[in-house]
């Protein structure tokens, strides 16, 4: 049964699905341990609804975001300068 699963051409498969699973768990993790609307202990729980802004705040605007805000949305700027700058033909 194993010799059925583990040949080769399966590999990618295994590691795509691995990513994905590595994602979501990281993402668990990360919204267990540092979301504020994420309550685990009772006492947080008993607390009801929290007006945290500055803790929410602090939440959404983590350092990818404030990185990427004034940055221009191209995955590739130098080959699309290359290609769109009317100078060069």
């Amino acid at each position: 049964m194993a010799s059925r699963w583990l040949r080769p051409e399966v590999y990618p498969l295994f590691a795509a699905v691995g990513v994905a699973v590595g994602i979501c768990g990281f993402q668990l993790v990360r919204n267990l341990c540092i979301n504020p609307e994420v309550r685990v202990n009772k006492v947080n729980r008993a607390a009801g609804v929290l007006d945290n802004f500055a803790e929410g705040e602090k939440y959404a605007e983590n350092f990818l975001r404030k990185f990427a805000r004034n940055r221009e949305p191209e995955i590739m700027p130098s080959l699309n300068r290359f290609f769109t700058d009317p100078s060069r033909n």
